[in-house]
């Protein structure tokens, strides 16, 4: 792998894992598109992309210190019978999480064959952009209506909105937001907690592979410099989408972009023969 295809791709798992355009669909589409071949099979690959997640997640944590120290007090002090907005939210967090951890150890592998045709791929980036337009109408609708602290069956509800990211070209944190607007929280409140939320997820998919880093130790410097740049970016990332919806910045921004991206990819997919 070349220096300036590892920066690419470092860079843009950073950023997309993080706004809701799908880290997944844009990993697939944007090297095909540009000619940059990934070999599935190469085995420096896995152990680079346990990196780039791992980079992420700790970008994550690193963002939200404060609250996560808060939230397990929280919820430390819920087991002493000391009720609070933080240990609340820690369970809610926690339940929430459960829906995408089942289902992806399941169905992570029969979801991967959709991964082989990029015009699937860039169908869904097309209807995640509708999604995200859909639920910016949802959100301005409510505009009036103070948020709401999510009841445990809302947080359910709102993990399970995850499981559409394990398709290529739906966003996980776009689909949470969603969710998140719907239960009745402010585009501020569902991103935070779409980021919280998907925090432990990304996280638990990089240490799961950690072990298949020392597979290949010759590649362990690509990775470290892939996770450190993917941390960055990562970081840079959140930072600005906080600001951006307490600005109230719109997920129809972004909803716009993933039509026009998705439709144009699709176009080129069907007129140009796809990358083995």
């Amino acid at each position: 792998m070349s220096l300036w295809f590892l920066i690419f791709l470092s860079v843009l798992q950073g950023v997309t894992e993080l706004f809701p355009v799908s880290s997944l669909g844009h990993t697939l589409l944007a090297p095909a598109l540009f000619g940059m071949h990934i070999d599935a099979h190469a085995p420096q690959l896995l152990p680079f992309l346990v990196a780039l997640h791992l980079g992420t997640a700790l970008a994550l944590l690193w963002y939200f210190r404060k609250r996560w120290v808060a939230l397990i007090g929280g919820w430390f002090g819920t087991f002493a019978g000391r009720r609070s907005d933080d240990g609340h939210m820690m369970w809610a967090l926690i339940i929430g999480t459960i829906p995408a951890g089942l289902v992806g150890l399941i169905l992570e592998k029969r979801l991967e064959r959709i991964f082989h045709d990029l015009r699937i791929v860039a169908l869904a980036l097309i209807v995640n952009g509708v999604l995200l337009w859909l639920g910016d109408r949802l959100q301005r609708a409510r505009a009036h209506r103070a948020p709401e602290k999510l009841t445990f069956k809302q947080a359910f509800l709102v993990g399970l909105a995850q499981v559409g990211a394990l398709i290529p070209g739906f966003s996980r944190s776009g689909l949470t937001m969603i969710a998140g607007n719907a239960a009745g929280l402010t585009a501020e409140k569902a991103a935070e907690f779409a980021f919280l939320l998907g925090t432990p997820i990304i996280f638990a998919a990089g240490l799961l592979e950690v072990p298949k880093l020392f597979h290949a130790p010759q590649q362990l410097a690509d990775a470290f410099l892939g996770g450190v740049l993917t941390a960055i970016a990562a970081y840079l990332s959140v930072r600005f989408l906080m600001r951006y919806f307490e600005g109230r910045g719109r997920l129809a921004t972004f909803g716009i972009y993933c039509i026009i991206a998705g439709a144009l990819c699709f176009g080129w997919f069907m007129m140009h023969a796809q990358p083995v």
